[in-house]
């Protein structure tokens, strides 16, 4: 392996704690709702599951891409691969969510099979610092597609202990080194990058049982340094503003001048990252006032083409003196989630939110949220797991 590619073990003892299984994205009680409305064919549940069983990423005949070395970046030495494992990604998740929703084994033997075959094989993920975006956001999601199987019959023991000891050591302690030290710089980066490194450690430590992991990031969203501390007072929320003629709050999100494609996937890791506390009794949801849901109202409100209030910011790459109209109208699952959160369990106003939900589904599948494979064949299009139709939706 490449001596340059800069490698971390956490020093933090392990702690082993009582997690609910499976409890990171999903709950065994959320599958139940879910499968129940499967099973009754009621819309749009039914109309988003369908899209499922028709993504290439969900068949049972898919072939794993497993290598021992993804670089995102180039590192002048290796040629970049990571679409080897986004993609990947995005089918033992899809397979998973097709077994555990129709019990067929089939999907569950696939699901197995692509698992395992990273389990054994991903030794390192290297690259330039963008590396630290291949830890953070194809971390969570392995982690998620693992998190739904661990009860499978199908999944050997030793198999998942594997798999496992793989997420700890290639993907946990490089989030957890990039968030102690943002790779020797206080100026990287944009929240995206504090989020999805929090979303994947915290969805390791759910997986492993392991309550350091797990309190590390809360302990970080409160008390970082990072633009991911949301709690801490940093510029992950830039500016708040009272909508006129309400009582609504809406919350400038920290790169809402860089572009709209990241200042969309902002709040797409937020629902990751609070979804997968939430379901282990800590509400990030709730946190600074309701922080993520602000931001998403004012980003939704933003990008399905209404005008917001905007202060001007001086970040890493200069000042952003107004808003950026740079892929506006982005279309980014996970929407669906921050919706039926705030919207549907708590009552909250998150209409800005559904707005954009809606808009993205009508410009995506006509009608619900698509997954990886619906949203391009780049990167961006993977970043979310999607389908939040089926898997979050809780009205009609």
């Amino acid at each position: 392996m490449a001596k340059s590619l800069l490698l971390f073990v956490s020093t933090l003892p392990f702690i082993a704690a009582s997690f609910v299984h499976p409890g990171a994205l999903h709950t065994a009680d959320d599958f139940t709702r879910i499968t129940n409305y499967v099973n009754a064919k009621t819309t749009p549940w039914y109309t988003d599951w369908e899209l499922l069983l028709n993504s290439t990423y969900a068949q049972s005949t898919y072939t794993s891409q497993a290598v021992s070395a993804i670089y995102r970046g180039s590192d002048g030495v290796h040629a970049e691969n990571y679409q080897l494992l986004y993609e990947d990604a995005a089918a033992m998740y899809q397979l998973a969510i097709r077994w555990k929703i129709s019990g067929d084994s089939t999907y569950g033997d696939a699901a197995v099979s692509i698992l395992n075959s990273w389990g054994s094989t991903l030794e390192v993920i290297g690259g330039d610092p963008d590396q630290w975006l291949a830890n953070g956001i194809y971390g969570y999601q392995l982690a998620n597609a693992a998190e739904v199987m661990r009860d499978y019959s199908g999944w050997s023991s030793s198999d998942i202990t594997t798999f496992q000891n793989m997420m700890e050591d290639v993907f946990a302690a490089q989030n957890e080194f990039f968030l102690r030290t943002h790779n020797g710089s206080a100026d990287i980066p944009y929240a995206n990058w504090d989020l999805c490194n929090m979303a994947s450690m915290l969805a390791i430590g759910i997986l492993n049982d392991n309550s350091t992991k797990f309190d590390f990031v809360t302990d970080y969203f409160y008390d970082g340094w990072g633009h991911g501390a949301v709690g801490n007072g940093t510029n992950f929320i830039i500016a708040n503003y009272t909508e006129s003629g309400s009582t609504k709050i809406l919350s400038q999100g920290q790169e809402a001048g860089r572009d709209q494609g990241h200042a969309t996937l902002d709040f797409t890791l937020a629902g990751v990252l609070a979804q997968q506390a939430y379901n282990q009794g800590t509400d990030l949801f709730a946190a600074v006032g309701n922080a993520f849901l602000n931001g998403a109202e004012y980003c939704s409100k933003y990008n399905v083409g209404d005008d917001v209030p905007y202060t001007s910011y001086d970040s890493a790459e200069g000042l952003q003196s107004v808003i950026s109209s740079d892929s506006r109208g982005d279309a980014r699952p996970g929407y669906e989630l921050l919706y039926a959160h705030y919207n549907d369990l708590k009552g909250l106003n998150a209409s800005w939110t559904g707005e954009y939900r809606d808009y993205v589904n009508a410009n995506i599948t006509a009608s619900v949220e698509g997954g990886g494979g619906n949203y391009g064949p780049d990167s961006g299009g993977f970043d979310g797991l999607g389908f939040g139709t089926l898997l979050y939706r809780l009205t009609a």
